[in-house]
């Protein structure tokens, strides 16, 4: 400790002596975190499924002068396309085809379009939590936007790369991450609880810690024996005696430390044993 800040030592070896003395805590916590993050994921989360469809637009143009800014400039019009897919105008033609009660927005939340850098193929995903309502979900999206791209950017054709297909498994929740990631959570929550009650617990344990932290010198250790009482069970002191051989052992070390003639006027010892 300096004049203006209190130095707080941790010695690794302690860190490492409780949280091994804990040990037992932390894999409880951590089996338990995992076991409720994969209830909930399996059985509480409603899981869903995706379906995805790919299309390739081609644009008019002469084949006999086609050159590399064409196809650069035919590569660049696909974030153009994956714009009108997710138009209002097409957006709004699914939902009516279905009769969803669902907004643009929240129709909007489960198309998913993404555009492969480098090509012109175009990739939609539609999510829902039934795998085959999906399946027919995008593969109307498909048709609906074929038209309308074709209609406003005056492509040649659309053409169907991949029809939707129907999941087996779902997309979300991952049962395994989420298991993971309980099982993480719970270690690195219970380690922490660990080191903070370690932090703040400031009692003197050992003879070493009195050296540490009160700077004094031990003389010697008096065993204190609990005995348990029927009669006065509520009070400790009653209950407390120090073996008669210790407080000897205490009294020799004592009269060996100090000089015999301090020894009558500074200490006085009675022999517990004797007076019984």
């Amino acid at each position: 400790m300096n004049d203006n800040h209190d130095e707080i030592e941790i010695d690794l070896r302690e860190v490492f002596a409780a949280i091994m003395h804990s040990l037992w805590l932390i894999i409880l916590v951590t089996f338990v975190f995992g076991a409720v993050t994969f209830v909930y994921s399996k059985f509480v989360i409603t899981p869903t499924y995706e379906s995805q469809t790919q299309i390739y637009i081609q644009s008019k143009q002469n084949s006999n002068n086609l050159t590399y800014s064409d196809v650069q400039l035919s590569s660049q019009l696909t974030k153009d396309y994956a714009q009108l897919i997710t138009s209002r105008h097409v957006v709004e033609q699914v939902i009516e085809n279905f009769g969803l009660d669902l907004t643009y927005e929240q129709f909007v939340g489960k198309v998913k379009v993404v555009t492969p850098s480098d090509t012109r193929i175009i990739k939609i995903t539609v999510t829902d939590p039934d795998p085959v309502f999906a399946k027919n979900l995008v593969d109307d999206v498909r048709e609906v936007a074929s038209i309308h791209i074709t209609n406003v950017m005056d492509a040649e054709a659309v053409k169907t790369v991949d029809e939707g297909n129907v999941a087996t498994n779902p997309a979300n929740p991952s049962v395994p991450k989420w298991t993971l990631l309980g099982l993480v959570l719970g270690a690195f929550l219970s380690v922490g609880i660990v080191l903070v009650k370690y932090l703040l617990d400031d009692t003197i344990k050992t003879t070493e810690d009195v050296e540490k932290y009160l700077g004094l010198s031990t003389l010697a250790l008096i065993p204190i024996t609990t005995i348990v009482s029927d009669t006065n069970a509520d009070d400790d002191m009653d209950d407390m005696e120090m073996n008669p051989e210790s407080l000897r052992k205490v009294k020799s070390t004592l009269e060996k430390s100090k000089p015999r003639a301090q020894q009558d006027d500074e200490l006085e010892i009675t022999d517990i044993a004797n007076d019984k």
